[in-house]
This record gives C-alpha cells, sequence and structure tokens, in this order.
C-alpha cells in the first residue's frame, strides 16, 4: 500500500479531514500528524515537533504532501500574523532539504500561500489592528498596484494620497514587511522545485482581486518560473482551502497513471468568462486550473468521456455575486441569464445515457443555491450525482468537487474491483457529508440560527463561546431536521448526524460525524 504522509494547512475539517475521507476510498496509506501539534487559528502548531514528525513518517513513505504555511509559520493564520525573519523560515524549511537528502525517491508535493488582503475591517484572521484599516489597506493595495500596471483617474489618486495619511505608518511596515518574507519565501520555494528537492508545487491565491499586492505577487512569481523552465512542476491559481484534495487526487493519478477527461458544462452562458468573488480570472480558466492539478484534462465534448462536472455558475462579476441571501433580493442577472430549469433537464439527460455527473455549485458565495437544490430534489435527482460541493469561494469549491470526482471516477471505470462495494461506500458518504454542510448548513441552517437564534441568545456571528453548549444543541436539531426533510428516502439508508459543533467558534464552518442506517450496519464517518 503506497503511502502519503499529509501535513495540512491548518486543522479545520476541510484541511484536516476532507482529504482524509478521500483516502478512504483509495487503497493509499495517509499518514497526518495528531491534530494536537497542529495549533489553533491564531495559535500556531508545534512547528518543532511537526518538523520531527515528518522526519519520522517520511521513512518509508512514497509522497509528502505538505503545508508550507505550516511547515513555517504554523498555519494559515498564523502566516498572516508572525515575525519571524527570512532566515529563520528557511531553518525551518530546511527540513524538506533533509528528507531528500535521506530519502531520494520519495516525491515531495507542497503548497504554500500567497498571503491574502481582505477588503473588510475584521482581525478575525488578521493582525489587531485590521479591524480599523482593513479595508483602508486593501484599497492601497489595489490602488498602488493599479498605478503601476494601468493608470489612476484623478479621484484615485487623491484617495491614493488620503489613505497614506490615514494608515498609521507601523501598521502598513508590519503588513507590507510580512508580506516582503513571506514573498521571499514563496521565491525559495521555485529554487528547490528547481533543484528537485520539491517534484511537485502549487502556490494558490488566497482570497485576491484583479489589483493589488497578490496579483503583483503572482506575476512575478509566474515570470520566475518561466526563467527557471519549471512550468511543468508549478502552478499558481486562486484558491487555499481545497488544496490537500487536489494535491491529493493528483498523487492518486500519479500512482494509478490515470489521467480522466471530464467535460464542463455551464449553467450560464456568462458564465465561463466571469469573475468569480475574490478571484482574479475567469471562472473557465480557474476551472481548468483545478482540472490540471487535480489529474485531469477537459473533455472537448460530452461524448469523449462518461464523466461531466456541471458547474452552476453565476453570470455577473464579483460585485454582484450573490451570497446566501433571499432570492428575490439577488442581481437581476439570476433572473435572465441562468436557466435552472434547462441544466437540471441537461442533468437528468446526461444520467439517462448513462454517464457520471458531478456538480460543482458557485452561483453563490459562503453555500449551495437553494434554488437549484430544491428543483434537483424535486426531479429526484439528488441522489444521483457523484460528486459535489458549493462551500465558500468558487476555488474551495471546484477543488473539492472535483478532487472527489477524479478519485472516485477511476473505480466507477473499474467495478469488478473487489474493493469496490466499500469504495462507492465511502465516496457516497463524503457526497452526502457536503451536501449536508455546504448546502444545509451553510444555505438554509446558518441563515435560521442567525436570524432566529443567535439574538436572543446575545451572540453573533464570530461570537458564540458564552453559549456554546445550547449553540450546538440547536444546530443539532436543526441540521438533523433538514436531513432528513432533504435525504430522508435516499436508497443506501437513513442519514444521522452526531457530534455537531463549531471548531473555531464562530459559525462559518461545523464539523460532524455523518452515520447512513441501514436495515443490517449502520455506516460511519468520522
Amino acid at each position: 500500500m503506497p503511502k502519503v504522509v499529509y501535513l495540512p494547512l491548518d486543522e479545520r475539517p476541510c484541511n484536516y479531514l476532507f482529504p482524509r475521507r478521500l483516502a478512504e476510498m483509495t487503497d493509499l496509506e495517509l499518514a497526518v500528524p495528531d491534530i494536537h501539534l497542529l495549533g489553533r487559528k491564531k495559535q500556531p502548531a508545534d512547528t518543532a515537533a511537526v518538523r520531527e514528525w515528518l522526519l519520522h513518517e517520511a521513512e518509508g513513505a512514497d509522497y509528502l504532501l505538505v503545508s508550507i504555511d505550516l511547515l513555517i509559520y504554523g498555519g494559515i493564520v498564523p502566516s498572516r500574523l508572525h515575525h519571524l525573519t527570512f532566515e529563520e523560515c528557511l531553518e525551518r524549511l530546511s527540513v524538506l532539504t533533509e528528507i531528500k537528502e535521506r530519502h531520494p525517491g520519495i516525491w515531495i508535493h507542497a503548497f504554500n500561500l500567497i498571503m491574502r488582503v481582505p477588503n473588510n475591517n475584521k482581525d478575525e484572521e488578521e493582525p489587531d489592528y485590521y479591524k480599523f484599516h482593513g479595508g483602508q489597506i486593501f484599497k492601497y493595495s489595489f490602488l498602488t498596484d493599479k498605478a503601476e500596471r494601468d493608470q489612476l483617474n484623478d479621484n484615485e489618486r487623491m484617495e491614493l494620497e488620503q489613505l497614506k495619511t490615514l494608515i498609521p505608518e507601523p501598521y502598513l511596515n508590519d503588513f507590507v514587511g510580512r508580506r516582503g518574507v513571506n514573498q521571499q519565501v514563496n521565491h525559495y520555494t521555485l529554487k528547490l522545485a528547481e533543484e528537485g528537492i520539491i517534484d511537485h508545487l502549487i502556490i494558490p491565491l488566497d482570497d485576491n482581486s484583479e489589483y493589488g499586492f497578490s496579483p503583483k505577487e503572482q506575476q512575478m512569481l509566474i515570470c520566475r518560473v518561466e526563467e527557471l523552465g519549471i512550468m511543468d512542476r508549478v502552478m499558481i491559481y486562486p484558491g487555499a482551502d481545497e488544496i490537500g484534495c487536489t494535491m491529493f487526487a493528483h498523487i492518486f493519478c500519479e500512482l494509478k497513471q490515470y489521467k480522466p477527461e471530464i467535460y464542463v458544462r455551464y449553467s450560464s452562458t456568462k458564465g465561463p468568462w466571469i469573475k468569480p468573488k475574490y478571484e482574479d480570472r475567469s471562472l473557465n480558466e480557474s476551472v481548468k486550473s483545478h482540472l490540471t492539478a487535480s489529474g485531469a484534462v477537459l473533455a472537448d465534448h460530452s461524448g469523449d468521456t462518461p464523466f461531466v462536472l456541471i458547474v452552476h455558475s453565476p453570470a455577473v462579476d464579483q460585485a454582484g455575486m450573490a451570497e446566501q441571501i433571499p432570492f428575490r433580493e439577488r442581481h437581476r442577472s439570476y433572473f435572465s441569464e441562468i436557466h435552472y430549469r434547462e441544466i437540471v433537464e441537461r442533468m437528468e439527460a446526461y444520467l439517462r445515457k448513462g454517464k457520471h455527473v458531478a456538480l460543482g455549485d458557485v452561483a453563490t458565495c459562503n453555500g449551495g443555491d437553494p434554488v437549484l437544490i430544491n428543483l434537483l430534489k424535486k426531479k429526484g435527482l439528488l441522489d444521483q450525482l457523484t460528486a459535489y460541493a458549493g462551500w465558500n469561494t468558487s476555488g474551495n469549491t471546484l477543488g473539492t468537487v472535483i478532487a472527489h470526482f477524479v478519485i472516485i471516477s477511476y473505480y466507477l471505470e473499474r467495478p469488478e474491483s473487489a474493493a469496490y462495494p466499500e469504495i462507492v461506500r465511502e465516496s457516497r458518504k463524503f457526497y452526502y457529508e457536503r451536501l449536508v454542510e455546504d448546502f444545509i448548513y451553510q444555505s438554509i441552517v446558518r441563515q435560521d440560527m442567525l436570524e432566529h437564534d443567535l439574538p436572543r441568545l446575545d451572540a453573533s456571528y464570530y461570537v458564540i463561546g458564552h453559549c456554546l453548549d445550547e449553540v450546538h444543541s440547536i444546530l443539532t436539531d436543526k441540521m438533523n431536521r433538514a436531513a432528513e426533510q432533504y435525504f430522508g428516502d435516499i436508497p443506501e439508508g437513513r442519514i444521522r448526524l452526531q457530534r455537531l459543533h463549531f471548531p473555531w467558534k464562530r459559525m462559518f464552518e461545523i464539523g460532524f460525524e455523518l452515520d447512513i442506517e441501514t436495515e443490517s450496519t449502520t455506516i460511519a464517518a468520522e
């Protein structure tokens, strides 16, 4: 059994658990560190202990799949808060060279983010001063880059000069200085890729935009990739919390010498060309990146392949994209440029032809689209899809659903395998887990709790720690009732949700265990 050693981006389920769930569909062994080594939100991981764990687990391993952000900074949030020097970063990174020297046959796949510049005044995952100056720092980043690449109008020039006086110099120096160190690390990883220490590298852009520090750094990195002649080993595109799944799928395909062709169909004519919120490029370019990074290729025609990815896409760029708001309040394009009935009937036609259909639900941010899911449910198609995701950003969704689709597609073409029934069971559990979290929680239950439960508990989106037991109880009750409503008649059995909780004591994400109860056995997923 091939062994993959996985160091996740942080301890949240999307990073720590999702790749493990994918591995359970395969004959690969995935070794992960004890979750207590990985820190918690702003508290960094024990990087010294992580180093020792990597050195130990590399013995007999075939692959390392490593988050450099956790290896060096202690996680995604600590990467935005640290005060390390570049030299200290290199010392922590040196373990990869040490492992390669000890085990020349090991393959190292790694990823490290281009640090984000969020457009808000929140210090939830940023330095404390972001609460007061975050939006200003974003706009400063945006305008300074635009001034270099294009041209500012008079109002923009005046705004930029004003921002220089509004943002306290120590705060701006801290933010820009940290980015400088992180950028040096990113450039150094390119050197490791050139030297063959890192065999495959992804540098995701975490929450970016058309202008700003992130796209500027991206351009410099891509130019350096071309100079070094390593375009075949390095990818740079929008993403973050889905990369563990993506790179595991890529490793799976390498080991199996498998490269599936996947046909992509959009729900909106404008869909392939829109730029999603939190990203800097057209949706179709991102889709191609996620497919390539996962080990798949884009099929030219639906007749070329049994695998179809439906991308439920918005028809309006960034500012107009809907979050989880009432349907009637959405941008006008949701009523004229997305044909819900047509895409559902097209999915039904693909299924009649015996094709396997996955759904990347990215028409809305931070949760699936209830309009589409309800129509699929009414048509009796919700339990016939092969893979689904609809969470957070477009990149998070696409990376997750494509990774799942790529892996299970290998086994769907080999039903004679003795392990096939168990693999399919694990795949179905992950499919329902994604619907439960990405649709039922993010689109329905979370909104219900925010409106009806948190106010009476004197709680809010980021403040639930004082009433955690009560919100856990409310969450459990509402989630199970919604799961019964949507999945009470699925052929696999009856879904039960247990141990529901908020990993970071906020409403943004949940953790849970899903059981599928049948008459003869209970299939449990942790």
